[in-house]
């Protein structure tokens, strides 16, 4: 199963909303080669960490591609670009984040890091992650959603969008 990450929370000029950005983004997702199998809720979002920027809007993709997971990675950073992504400071605000949460069952420290190094912390993933694969388990600690969601303080705030 390989997952993607996707969130906004700046408008883009092209696209709108950081919402519609988002489903833009998982149609650019499919003209790219990545097929959108199943999608999450949209979910809106404390940033993390705590910060006086826009909350975030963010979602869960599995997708299919016969991609391996750097080439898939290269993809997801291509589409980044081309809605206006410009990557400076680590957890600015921005148009849209595309990340690469897991491929499979692969476990790597090198380039793609996988599963991606901080998923198991963050809310924002683990709930639309409960949405399309509660099943799933992390191929390092052996958690799956529901545990990990668990162990995350109140602090990382989530409200499924209607």
């Amino acid at each position: 199963m390989i997952l993607v990450a996707l969130g906004a929370n700046l408008p883009s000029p092209v696209h709108g909303s950081p919402r519609e950005t988002l489903e833009a983004a998982l149609v650019a997702l499919d003209r790219a080669g990545l097929r959108v199998v199943r999608r999450s809720a949209w979910y809106e979002t404390a940033p993390v960490p705590a910060s006086d920027q826009p909350w975030f809007v963010n979602g869960v993709a599995i997708v299919a591609t016969p991609l391996g997971p750097a080439d898939v990675l290269g993809v997801l950073h291509g589409i980044e670009v081309a809605f206006g992504r410009v990557r400076g400071e680590v957890n600015a605000p921005r148009v849209l984040d595309l990340d690469l949460l897991a491929y499979d069952d692969v476990v790597s420290s090198d380039w793609p890091a996988l599963p991606h190094p901080r998923l198991h912390e963050r809310a924002f993933v683990l709930r639309p992650l409960a949405d399309v694969a509660p099943d799933w388990r992390h191929p390092v600690y052996g958690s799956d959603v529901a545990e990990m969601l668990a162990r995350i303080g109140p602090e990382q705030t989530t409200r499924r969008l209607p």
